[in-house]
């Protein structure tokens, strides 16, 4: 595909990461386990077999990757936080040599022009909550509000946008529905009680970071998609329009509306949430902001076996239908239910079996996918849709949760043994892409440096 699409100057070029995958220093200078160091150091739970213990070693090597950051051009740099790096416990004591390397990482990027946004939660709990019951526990909404704060303060007028949470679909869904993440429990009710107390602590956490007071745009990261029936029978219809409902809804309504969809409160039934009063309340409040990550649709069928998709794109490497339309019907989906805020585009790319080929990393089909859903957005934009930029998903190769090592979804191929890092055509080809996308004097020269 070569197709190439315009977008306004103002639009906004990233790339993003989050800290346990990238971070490695897993106990350095105080920091705290998490869930997800428990996690995977438990046997049979990582597919390979591998932790996050070293993983790309960020937190050594953060001026190399930050200096490909500039190499590359783009405008901003989204990545999260390791709140058990900052508050070893999840409470109590503030751990000083963790806020020093996020005001370290902090002074590279301004030293680069180069944005920084934050996500305060990419699932990565501090084990000495979970101790306490984990996000089951309602107390660790408040906790979560106290850090949040406590970033709001230090970094809230050196960063550009601050999210409360990463996809907290995936969190209680594959960390309490399924096991498949951390913690490791397979209890629906649990999961869905674990999704009302994320949705409260953003809204806690919205309220303790606006009372500090800071000029960082605020709101959240959701994963989203379209949910389309296999065929035109009922069931398939009905399953397509749960499966939108408890999925998409389930967030966007208590965050956009003050209330749960109806339609999955009466699926739910007795597994439904238990709910305080002013809870939703709490979570209806303004955002300045919506993170959307966009990988697929969900194709709904109720035969044995599933139904499944054409895929007349392919898949990815992890086995995703490659669907980029879904993203333009979704973008326009949301637009016509809510008052929504600028979006962000916060994740998008593949996972692809990358190799290095004579010194190269040759991708071809990740460049494709990146141009194909870059057109979906911009439809939805040319649409009315408010959306004002693009995190492209990975800046590194990484440890992918239960996957470990053996998903790779980097626009820089990393060498796990020797941590060389090596750009793949696809990053080349994104440097080149935002070179198009501007004139050369509003490159900052820090990024040709």
């Amino acid at each position: 595909m070569t197709d190439f699409t315009q977008f306004p100057p103002s639009f906004t070029w990233g790339v993003a990461t989050s800290a346990f995958q990238i971070e490695g220093g897993a106990s350095a200078d105080g920091k705290g386990p998490s869930i997800w160091d428990t996690f995977s150091h438990t046997p049979g739970k990582v597919i390979d077999g591998t932790n996050g213990d070293v993983a790309c070693d960020h937190y050594h090597r953060y001026p190399e990757d930050v200096a490909i950051m500039a190499g590359l051009g783009v405008d901003a740099y989204r990545f999260s936080m390791a709140w058990s790096r900052v508050q070893p416990q999840g409470k109590g004591a503030w751990n000083e040599a963790g806020w020093d390397f996020y005001d370290r990482l902090l002074k590279e990027l301004e030293s680069k022009n180069i944005d920084a946004h934050i996500t305060l939660y990419h699932w990565d709990l501090p084990q000495g909550l979970q101790d306490e019951g984990g996000w089951l526990n309602r107390d660790t909404a408040y906790h979560f509000a106290e850090y949040a704060a406590e970033v709001a303060r230090r970094f809230g007028n050196r960063v550009k946008t601050i999210a409360t949470h990463n996809e907290p679909w995936c969190t209680a869904n594959l960390g309490y529905g399924n096991a498949q993440f951390a913690p490791g429990v397979a209890d629906l009710k649990q999961s869905i009680q674990v999704s009302h107390h994320l949705v409260l602590s953003h809204g806690l956490a919205m309220t303790a970071m606006r009372k500090v007071g800071s000029s960082a745009q605020l709101g959240i990261v959701l994963n989203q998609w379209t949910a389309d029936p296999a065929t035109d029978s009922e069931a398939d219809k009905a399953a397509a329009e749960f499966e939108y409902s408890r999925s998409v809804e389930w967030f966007m309504d208590p965050i956009f509306k003050g209330k749960y969809p109806e339609y999955a409160l009466k699926v739910h039934g007795d597994n439904s949430p238990v709910v305080q009063d002013g809870d939703l309340e709490i979570a209806h409040q303004k955002i300045d902001f919506l993170g959307v990550n966009y990988y697929f649709r969900a194709f709904c069928s109720t035969e044995t076996p599933p139904r499944q998709p054409e895929c007349k794109l392919g898949k990815t490497d992890m086995g995703w239908e490659i669907y980029p339309d879904g993203l333009t019907e979704l973008l326009l989906k949301l637009h016509a239910a809510y008052e929504l805020p600028p979006i962000y585009i916060t994740e998008n790319g593949m996972a692809n079996p990358d190799t290095i080929v004579n010194g190269e990393v040759p991708d071809a089909a990740r460049i494709d996918f990146v141009l194909r859903h870059l057109k979906a957005l911009n439809d939805a934009r040319l649409q009315g849709v408010n959306i004002q930029g693009y995190f492209l998903w990975s800046l590194l190769d990484n440890f992918e949760w239960n996957s470990g090592y053996a998903k790779r979804f980097g626009i820089v191929h990393v060498d796990y043994a020797t941590q060389k890092r090596t750009l793949k055509h696809s990053a080349l080809w994104y440097r080149d892409y935002l070179i198009q996308q501007r004139p050369q004097t509003q490159l900052n020269a820090a990024h040709a440096a």
